[in-house]
């Protein structure tokens, strides 16, 4: 999967537009670990960044030990669920989701007592791999997690190729079923890819949703290539549609692609939070009826201990503190590490 991106990793002669792209997919924010739309925690933090949005401090690695299973050494695309008030039987408090990228993939779980780990990896790993009920893939990748309260089951979206994003189901957060794909290129006009997605309760009205979609599109109409596009649905599950153009466009960060979204609110107002290809991460208001694109600027940059990229955060509350979870390091060597809200 060799895509036209500038400065390819040193050893890996023609892999480049994946590795530099994620090079920083971030979001921002405390949300509920539930699965809807990131609402920050309204405290005051001793750092802001744009929209009075805190800052977050390196805590730990997310694991303290090598993992069993780890095909292409890499470790990435977390998502942190809490699942305490969700199920009986849960094998700890807080569960996360996260994968390889390469293949062959593979969603794989932990779990923790605590947000701030460390976690704990399922023996049964991966949870969901390649060989799909609808189509064997080269790999599966970019795990999120939302949990249906309506139905009382956990829907997983995830990606398996590039072009195709899917949905399965579950009751106890491990065992998924009903693979279906639910968003493809031939779905949105000039577009190449379609991944990376993650899903929120957010109603826009007038279009009768109670979920939206936010993902990465590689998109044919220039300037810039990769950018951030969205979708709705009644249920999370099927009825999907999308809108042919992107949401937002890297132009306004001065960048040629975006990737990794997650939607974030405050302000009684809609933020998307990316990945840059400079490696930050970005902030533009995108309004709740997603029909503004008010680029705020950069959101967060990696220090020391990120080694250059930050990426795919996902967030939670635990005892009134905010933390985030993020992958960082560079894409082929990436690592889950967990920071704390400042």
């Amino acid at each position: 999967m060799a895509h036209a991106y500038p400065n390819p990793p040193a050893g890996r002669p023609g892999e480049l537009s994946r590795r530099g792209l994620l090079r920083g997919a971030a979001l921002l924010g405390a949300a509920s670990a539930a699965g809807g739309a990131g609402t920050l925690l309204q405290g005051t933090p001793a750092l802001a960044g744009p929209a009075g949005f805190p800052s977050y401090r390196y805590v730990r690695d997310a694991f303290d030990s090598p993992l069993a299973y780890n095909p292409t050494g890499e470790t990435i695309f977390p998502c942190v669920r809490g699942v305490y008030d969700k199920i009986t039987g849960a094998k700890g408090r807080y569960y996360l989701y996260y994968a390889p990228h390469d293949a062959p993939g593979g969603i794989c779980l932990a779990y923790a007592d605590r947000l701030e780990g460390p976690y704990t990896e399922h023996p049964g790993n991966p949870i969901v791999d390649r060989v799909l009920p609808s189509a064997t893939v080269s790999h599966v990748s970019s795990p999120h997690v939302v949990w249906n309260a309506s139905s009382r089951e956990f829907f997983l979206y995830f990606h398996g190729e590039n072009t195709t994003t899917r949905v399965a189901r579950s009751r106890d957060g491990i065992t998924f079923s009903d693979e279906t794909p639910i968003l493809s290129t031939r779905l949105v006009p000039n577009t190449t890819e379609t991944s990376y997605a993650r899903v929120f309760e957010h109603r826009v009205t007038g279009l009768a949703n109670k979920y939206v979609m936010l993902y990465m599109g590689a998109h044919t109409v220039r300037p810039g290539t990769r950018k951030i596009f969205w979708g709705w649905s009644p249920n999370g599950w099927d009825q999907w549609q999308f809108a042919p153009q992107p949401l937002i466009s890297p132009a306004g960060d001065g960048l040629s692609d975006i990737s990794a979204p997650h939607l974030l609110t405050r302000n009684g107002t809609a933020y998307v939070v990316y990945h840059g290809g400079d490696g930050r991460m970005h902030l533009t208001e995108v309004g709740n009826g997603f029909d503004r694109e008010v680029h705020l600027g950069v959101f967060h940059s990696p220090i020391a201990s990120d080694n250059g990229r930050v990426a795919s955060p996902s967030f939670g509350t635990d005892g009134g503190v905010g933390y985030m979870i993020y992958e960082a390091g560079p894409r082929l060597d990436a690592r889950i590490c967990v920071a704390r809200a400042v």
